[in-house]
């Protein structure tokens, strides 16, 4: 893929030669994906890139449902094209999501195999490239297409719902919250300039790897150290969405001593589904005013961030 972005004209031309074979005059397509012509006047990465990622799937036969069946050549060639969405801008990605779709529709079944790969990878929270805006574009495309049923586009209504929800750059939702001493608090009473918020489950032993390397984070401490009397550098907060107190507190003494720690006492983040809460623990980074900065995010985006900060 990079090389195909980067590559000159006839390197590209040579590749091309390539990817087909001829037999008399018609063209046998070989029997895997065949990547589409980048114009050889184009020789910018960034123009490459774009023009790949547009044109990505042109030379892919949406008609032949038997491809769904052989996911060393489409599945694969999905991922590598996710893997090329870092290269382009996000109207770019976008305008290629709905190009793909469309192409999808020469057939019912491929259709719903390409949107369920669009879920596989952008929705699924242990894929490596969950991303909801991505994801977002898709649901709008998807949620009211003839080709799926009822039930599924219901459930793609719903995941669409929640994608709009705390969106990057939007003000999250507000939250209350219930500490160890009674005390009710809100999410927006947190006078800090980055809170971290951490949706967890007593218990739940990805909540405790993850709370263990966020505890030992240099980039997280180092923010951390900058708390002072008269300012508050980062505020980690840790929020379990349910109301069972008991439990909550068997498990407290596992959490770090200088983070602030709460539970749902009303239950309101799951009734009123506040948070879209895939899988635990589920991370959110906030600036001082509450807008998203980071959206379930990974704790490596999370140290990157400060990282660069700091």
């Amino acid at each position: 893929m990079i090389m195909a972005i980067s590559c000159t004209s006839s390197k590209n031309a040579q590749s091309d030669a390539r990817d087909e074979i001829y037999e008399g005059d018609r063209i046998i397509v070989p029997d895997t994906f065949v990547l589409p012509k980048i114009p050889g006047t184009l020789t910018n990465p960034d123009e490459r890139a774009k023009y790949l990622v547009s044109h990505y799937w042109e030379r892919f036969d949406f008609a032949d449902n038997t491809l769904i069946q052989r996911p060393e050549i489409t599945e694969q060639a999905f991922v590598d094209y996710i893997n090329l969405l870092d290269y382009v801008t996000k109207e770019v990605a976008d305008a290629s999501f709905v190009y793909t779709l469309s192409k999808a529709q020469a057939d019912t079944a491929m259709y719903r195999h390409f949107v369920s790969l669009f879920e596989k990878y952008f929705y699924e929270p242990n894929s490596p490239f969950r991303n909801d805006e991505y994801y977002l574009k898709v649901l709008q495309e998807t949620a009211g297409s003839p080709l799926l049923t009822d039930e599924i586009k219901s459930r793609y209504r719903f995941q669409l719902d929640m994608a709009m929800k705390n969106r990057i750059g939007q003000k999250a939702n507000n939250i209350n919250f219930t500490t160890v001493s009674g005390q009710t608090l809100r999410l927006y009473d947190l006078r800090s300039e980055y809170t971290l918020l951490m949706f967890t489950n007593p218990g739940c032993h990805a909540c405790e790897a993850v709370t263990s390397r966020l505890n030992m984070s240099k980039a997280l401490n180092d923010a951390l150290a900058l708390n002072n009397q008269l300012r508050t550098m980062l505020t980690i907060l840790t929020v379990y969405p349910e109301n069972d107190p008991d439990r909550w507190c068997d498990h407290l003494t596992e959490l770090p001593g200088g983070w602030i720690h709460g539970y749902d006492k009303g239950m309101e983040i799951n009734r009123e589904r506040l948070y879209d809460i895939k899988a635990y623990p589920t991370l959110y980074l906030l600036d001082r005013n509450k807008r998203v900065i980071l959206k379930d995010t990974s704790i490596e985006a999370i140290e990157t961030f400060f990282s660069v900060k700091m």
